[in-house]
């Protein structure tokens, strides 16, 4: 059995410093590119410590809201948008070779990850990035934006949520709902060891829900974040998990 292990940074939640021990638990780092987070000295730090580690390199691309934190939708034309990401996934590749390393996949962030799961349109923005960049595309088991990359050639990571609550039907419970965030290093470590071992997560109702991953995302804004990491890390190669980068 492998799994990837993958954390959102370079958000500025810090002066780096969880940054740089989450930096030792993952595999694959999705690094805020100036959509909602991140400049250039913050890029290059987190790229500097991944490569040195040898944890994978991603664009953590969204919506143009610093303000918003990226967590609001907008509606941008098409080809705005594509210019808004295709800037910041340049500022991160320009990050990336100053470290030595290179950028390997792309995962949305916030209110667009949630758009590009659904939308059509806005899923081919992103689909349309990664396919001039030859990059692996992450996001939401089945979602739309996997399926268009998918049927584009690209290589996907269909992936699973450690510290967040699901509902009956595989989607997330929102954050403004009780039990939208999880926080017990333990309960978040039993349920991703039954994830990648049966496949399923036990959803807010109680029921069983079917989740195909590749990945597992530990919210670095969540309380606690590199605890639970770690706790999680430590579980899953306890049960004979291989922690191993899916790009």
């Amino acid at each position: 059995m492998r799994i990837d292990l993958n954390a959102d940074l370079g958000e500025g939640m810090d002066d780096g410093t969880a940054d740089a021990a989450m930096l030792g638990v993952v595999s694959s780092a999705n690094v805020a590119c100036g959509g909602h987070a991140g400049d250039g000295a913050s890029m290059r730090a987190v790229c500097e410590i991944a490569v040195s580690r040898g944890v994978s390199i991603g664009a953590h691309v969204s919506y143009p809201d610093v303000s918003g934190f990226g967590r609001v939708a907008m509606d941008l034309a098409p080809d705005d948008l594509l210019d808004s990401l295709t800037g910041q996934l340049d500022r991160l590749t320009t990050a990336a070779l100053g470290a030595g390393g290179r950028v390997t996949f792309v995962k949305p962030h916030g209110a667009l990850y949630h758009r590009v799961a659904v939308d059509p349109e806005v899923a081919e923005v992103v689909v349309r990035l990664c396919r001039g960049a030859g990059l692996a595309v992450v996001g939401l088991p089945a979602s739309v934006v996997l399926l268009q990359a998918e049927a584009a050639g690209l290589a996907t990571v269909p992936e699973a949520f450690a510290d967040r609550g699901y509902l009956p039907g595989g989607g997330l419970v929102p954050r403004t709902e009780t039990g939208a965030v999880l926080h017990d290093p333990h309960e978040v470590t039993q349920r991703m060891v039954g994830l990648v071992r049966d496949g399923t997560l036990t959803a807010a109702d109680g029921t069983s829900v079917q989740v195909t991953a590749r990945s597992i995302c530990v919210h670095s804004d969540t309380p606690g974040a590199v605890q639970i990491a770690r706790s999680v890390r430590a579980g899953l190669v306890a049960a004979g998990v291989h922690i191993v980068a899916a790009t």
